[in-house]
């Protein structure tokens, strides 16, 4: 199978030739081989290799699994393949390996899919761009010098290059439809507690992260939601295994009330500056939804942004707090001496700082979002929003500036993070980490089921996703919805799959 032969399919097509015996898996791993030997030296998707690997679990993949020896990629965070490095994207643990695979591993290889490599994160998945410091950065395939946002930037990148047609993703802020959006890819943020994280972690995040994949085709995204989903034992959430979702992609889906917003109440205080781009795309989508027959109303969600990034970014810094010290158990070496970069450290003091109270506090307003929610979504089945404020940036915008750096490294000092907090340095965080993408973590502090579809390209050719977000648990209608789209918009026949444009 020839490279640009492999490209043009998503992973359900590559699986039926597989099936068909019109090539062999073999033949499918070895393009997928040489289009990370061919491409990844330019856009830097894939972290580490583990070809000789692949191909021996490939000769054990059932000839009855769904997909059949498909090649993916797993994200370098959270994703544990047993005995084999896990960095989370940082020097201070490239040489750590878990020792069981995830579930989410365990059930990809047992629907068919086999792994080739893992793809790159930024330093403990806690930005919105790939550009840690140990790794090379990836490159948006779309055009050279941009980003593909994060934390999924690595897994984004492989699948819109053609790299592998889908790559198994995380989102705890925004990390799956973020980068879906600057990359021109579907990405689908399941329900909470939808596909768990066990065995090493039972919740990341108090229930914000959660699990799944990037992908060209809708289908594919259901496909494999269908085969990863379901409780674990260790799990706090009682989510049972549903089946269904591929099958609920053949019917239309019933005539819906649908939402439409700015994210206005989201973005409220942080600076944010809306490119009329986005504004054109939340426009299209608003017309292909009432042109395929849905009632659409121009409504804002009814949640206090203010509010909600200040709750977000407490727990963010609380866990990056407790992250450190589990680096250091893990690892052998005294918080102090890991080699983090700087504006980790000090993000990490800042949440060392926080009383109890305030973690409790954020927590609570969780609750009190997710049931405004749940009023709104009595009137409404969707929500449409932005994924974020504008077209993808380009790399090293958005990264803190040396300056930047050189005040957090203040920060080391003994009591200044304790001034740091009470001169309100949360707030002006949440400002550098929330401005350009304020958008998505209302689902994850929610747990509702978010989607970006990619319907719209900017006139600078970089794409712009819309995102679409669901009640509680409607998963199947929320993917529904993104088929029929799909259909109107096959946006799939539009991916830079061999290089990028300058």
């Amino acid at each position: 199978m020839q490279l640009h032969e492999y490209q043009q399919y998503d992973a359900t097509g590559l699986a039926e030739l597989i099936r068909r015996r019109e090539v062999s898996r073999e033949n499918v791993l070895e393009a997928a081989f040489t289009a990370i030997e061919t491409l990844n030296p330019i856009l830097h998707a894939v972290v580490r290799t583990r070809f000789e690997k692949a191909l021996k679990e490939s000769r054990d993949v059932s000839d009855d699994a769904l997909f059949s020896g498909v090649p993916t990629l797993s994200k370098d965070l959270l994703m544990g393949l047993a005995g084999e490095p896990l960095a989370f994207g940082s020097a201070a643990l490239s040489q750590w390996c878990p020792k069981e695979d995830a579930l989410l591993i365990q059930r990809s290889r047992a629907a068919g899919l086999v792994i080739v490599g893992q793809t790159a994160t930024p330093e403990l998945g806690l930005m919105g761009i790939t550009e840690p410091k140990a790794f090379p950065h990836p490159v948006n395939p779309w055009r050279a010098g941009y980003s593909p946002g994060g934390s999924s930037g690595g897994a984004a990148v492989a699948v819109a290059s053609g790299i592998v047609p889908l790559a198994l993703a995380g989102d705890g802020g925004g990390s799956i439809r973020i980068p879906a959006s600057y990359c021109g890819l579907f990405g689908f943020k399941p329900t909470r507690g939808r596909v768990p994280l066990a065995p090493g972690h039972s919740e990341v995040w108090q229930g914000a992260v959660i699990e799944h994949a990037v992908t060209r085709s809708v289908r594919d995204s259901a496909a494999l939601l269908e085969q990863v989903n379901g409780l674990a034992p260790s799990g706090p959430y009682p989510v049972h295994r549903e089946t269904g979702y591929v099958a609920a992609l053949a019917a239309p889906p019933k005539r819906l009330r649908i939402a439409v917003s700015l994210g206005d109440p989201l973005s409220r205080g942080l600076g944010t500056q809306l490119n009329p781009e986005i504004n054109a795309a939340v426009d299209k989508a608003a017309a292909a939804l009432t042109d395929m027959g849905h009632e659409v109303e121009w409504c804002d969600p009814p949640v206090d942004g203010e509010a909600l990034a200040d709750s977000y970014l407490t727990l963010y810094l609380g866990h990056l707090a407790a992250d450190l010290r589990w680096i250091s158990q893990q690892t052998g070496v005294p918080v102090r001496r890991l080699a983090i970069e700087p504006a980790t450290r000090a993000i990490g003091r800042l949440g060392g700082k926080l009383l109890a109270q305030d973690y409790e506090l954020a927590k609570r307003y969780w609750h009190v979002a997710a049931e405004q929610m749940s009023h709104f979504h009595q009137r409404f089945d969707a929500l449409v929003m932005p994924v974020t404020a504008d077209a993808a940036p380009k790399i090293g915008e958005l990264y803190p500036s040396a300056a930047r750096e050189r005040l957090m490294s203040v920060l080391a000092v003994p009591g200044a993070s304790s001034l740091a907090l009470k001169a309100g340095l949360l707030k002006r965080l949440a400002v550098d980490a929330l401005g350009r993408t304020p958008f998505t973590q209302l689902a994850n502090l929610t747990g509702q089921p978010a989607m970006s579809v990619p319907l719209h390209t900017a006139a600078n050719g970089l794409p712009v996703g819309v995102q679409i977000v669901g009640r509680f648990g409607e998963d199947k209608q929320l993917l529904q919805l993104a088929a029929a789209l799909e259909l109107q918009d096959v946006w799939q026949h539009q991916l830079p799959r061999q290089a990028f444009r300058s």
